[in-house]
């Protein structure tokens, strides 16, 4: 079984959380005080993750690192119908690489506005600010043109991938660090489409979908 050191409030946990609750998976979890406690610089901790970040697992004697890696892991060993991670298909792999690293920049931008707003951590803000806007623009620009293709997700794929679940939570969470998504209805839709998935689990600050709109 999968042990997930975990914090509640974290997006990268809430990551792998989600995935595996739409995958079905058991998994148990170790509180890990990231704040105020900081147990994730804690010296037992450290020997699991140098980094001193979160999230990690431990399973079958493997300890893994890095929320994008553990999506990737998770959904090459976990998932039966091959749609999360597509490991037969190079180009479609390709693709979910280029957006597990722009989910990093998501991370870099709206997750540190965040941290700043809500555990005060000492950064410029305005500048996490002005990267996450310029993320979203990307990202909405790609997902509109994508629906005039009649494509729901961020890859080409019918269906959504690690990449959806990797950069979804901290798009969610941006206006807790003052980024608003108003500006950004392709993104909004998006949302609501992932959040209507078999198997969404919420986390604080993301709220489950609304009454579907009539056709």
């Amino acid at each position: 079984m999968i042990t997930l050191y975990d914090y509640e409030l974290s997006g990268n946990c809430y990551k792998l959380r989600l995935l595996m609750s739409m995958l079905g998976i058991e998994y148990k979890t170790v509180p890990v005080d990231f704040y105020p406690g900081r147990e994730h610089k804690s010296d037992w901790f450290l020997k699991l993750n140098p980094l001193g970040q979160l999230p990690v697992i431990e399973d079958d004697g493997l300890v893994l690192r890095d929320a994008q890696a553990i999506l990737v892991y998770i959904g090459s060993k976990y998932d039966p119908s091959g749609t999360w991670y597509p490991r037969d298909n190079p180009a479609l792999l390709g693709e979910i690489s280029q957006w597990l690293a722009f989910a990093d920049g998501i991370t870099g931008t709206a997750s540190a506005a965040r941290l700043h707003d809500g555990l005060f951590y000492e950064l410029d803000v305005e500048a996490a600010r002005a990267g996450a806007h310029r993320l979203f623009r990307i990202l909405d620009e790609h997902l509109w043109f994508g629906e005039q293709e009649g494509r729901d997700w961020i890859c080409s794929a019918p269906h959504p991938t690690v990449a959806d679940i990797a950069c979804f939570p901290y798009i969610m969470l941006s206006e807790e660090g003052g980024i608003p998504r108003q500006d950004y209805p392709a993104i909004r839709r998006w949302c609501d489409r992932l959040k209507r998935i078999k198997g969404f689990t919420v986390m604080s600050g993301i709220f489950p979908a609304g009454p579907a709109r009539a056709a």
